[in-house]
């Protein structure tokens, strides 16, 4: 193990798309997530929508479609989203997968739990954690973004515990810039602890921090209730904004990448673990090719199983979506979409549950088990996600959104030492 990660000489001689051209392309994204948002409903219901969702406590599983209407939600991913690339572009940074991975899994996760408030105060935290180790604030920025997860403890302190306004906003505060301020570094160990093979590596600190902080608040007598909170009714509409958003997303990127499509298995070649990114290793119109193949795999597979559109599943597809830029790619995530249909056939689950079909969405944060070591141990990986996933989020009592992040970093740590020492082959690490 060990190997180097080269970018084909195929990619290297390949013009690609400039900076600035990226991030229009970016708040082009956005703004259609935006504009949807506005076309689904009345500006009085989208206005008390808002309403709605900045005063949530946002905990696992609260779903801002059923609680604050169509409308609302995409609204506010729209914002949060544009709000992340301004961050990008006052920092400088250049547009690569980690970006387009970000982007996208902000705009799903502001459907069920971010929100333009709660997310301001982690990125917050991380800021001052910067300015602490006297570096850049470029550096922490996609843990700062990432770790907007954590965003529901701001939430449920300010608006669900039993103290007076000004306690519960000096409460709320002061723990959501120590959670963003202690986020960095626990985040930068654990990459250590799973060696990659994690594509939610912020999800997995986030995770271990929601743990102990919900221990903590439990000794003052302060409990938090997760929930199971899912819209349904969406599948038409969504159904098909998705499919023509995913195809334009392919077409777009046939164009950027001179007409051709034959590059595409210089993706399917990799392993998939962090930091593969695509944009970076093989161009940015192959990469868009890779994103539309995921979406339409996870839109086509809720759909095949019967399952609702809510917003969690919407925030699934998105994320399997953006991942396309920086890990995932139907090669490597097959196999755990077979390790949750084996789950089903012996009877441990139904596939379209809707806690389920969350579940296998994120599992393919585990891709790299799979594009590493075999379809195999893909299917093993998927299995013990889905089983560990309904158990695991009353370790953090839904203070963390990436719940499925967390239990990948769980089972990956479990996983990998058995598969080495039974699989002791020198593969060629991608």
């Amino acid at each position: 193990m060990g190997g180097l990660i080269i970018k084909s000489t195929e990619a290297i001689n390949q013009k690609d798309i400039s900076y600035n051209m990226k991030y229009i392309l970016c708040i082009i994204y956005a703004l259609i997530y935006l504009v949807l948002g506005l076309t689904l409903d009345s500006p009085k219901n989208i206005f008390e929508g808002m309403l709605i969702i900045l005063q949530e406590p946002s905990v696992l599983m609260t779903d801002y479609i059923e609680i604050a209407g169509r409308g609302a939600p995409f609204v506010n991913g729209g914002i949060v989203t544009l709000m992340a690339i301004g961050l990008l572009w006052v920092q400088k940074i250049d547009i690569t997968g980690v970006a387009m991975a970000t982007l996208s899994l902000l705009t799903g996760f502001s459907l069920f739990g971010k929100n333009i408030l709660n997310v301001c105060i982690i990125i917050l935290g991380v800021f001052i954690y910067s300015k602490i180790q006297r570096d850049k604030f470029n550096k922490y920025l996609y843990v700062a973004l990432l770790g907007t997860c954590l965003g529901p403890v701001f939430s449920f302190l300010l608006f669900d515990t039993p103290y007076g306004l000004l306690g519960r906003i000096l409460l709320s505060t002061t723990i959501g810039l120590l959670v963003g301020m202690i986020l960095p570094s626990v985040a930068t160990s654990l990459l250590k602890v799973h060696q990659g093979f994690v594509l939610y590596n912020v999800g997995f600190a986030s995770g271990l921090i929601g743990t102990m902080l919900l221990a903590i608040l439990k000794a003052y007598d302060i409990e938090v209730q997760s929930r199971a909170i899912w819209s349904e009714g969406n599948n038409l509409i969504m159904g098909w904004f998705l499919f023509f958003f995913f195809i334009i997303t392919i077409v777009l990127g046939y164009i950027y990448n001179g007409r051709k499509v034959s590059n595409l298995k210089n993706i399917f070649a990799y392993a998939g673990k962090l930091m593969s990114d695509f944009v970076a290793l093989e161009g940015f119109g192959i990469t868009l090719i890779n994103m539309g193949i995921n979406g339409l795999l996870g839109l086509g597979y809720v759909l095949l199983i019967g399952g609702e559109l809510s917003g969690p599943v919407i925030g699934g597809i998105l994320t399997m979506y953006g991942f396309g830029a920086y890990g995932k790619h139907i090669k490597n995530m097959l196999p755990i979409f077979g390790g949750l249909l084996l789950g089903s056939i012996v009877n441990a689950w139904t596939l379209n549950e809707p806690g389920v079909i969350v579940a296998t969405l994120f599992a393919t944060g585990l891709a790299p088990i799979p594009g590493k070591f075999g379809w195999p141990y893909g299917i093993v990986a998927g299995f013990l996600t889905a089983i560990a996933a309904s158990h695991i989020g009353m370790l953090h009592g839904g203070l963390n959104l990436y719940n499925v992040g967390f239990t990948t970093g769980i089972v990956a740590i479990f996983l990998i030492p058995i598969i080495e020492a039974f699989k002791k082959e020198d593969y060629y690490e991608a």
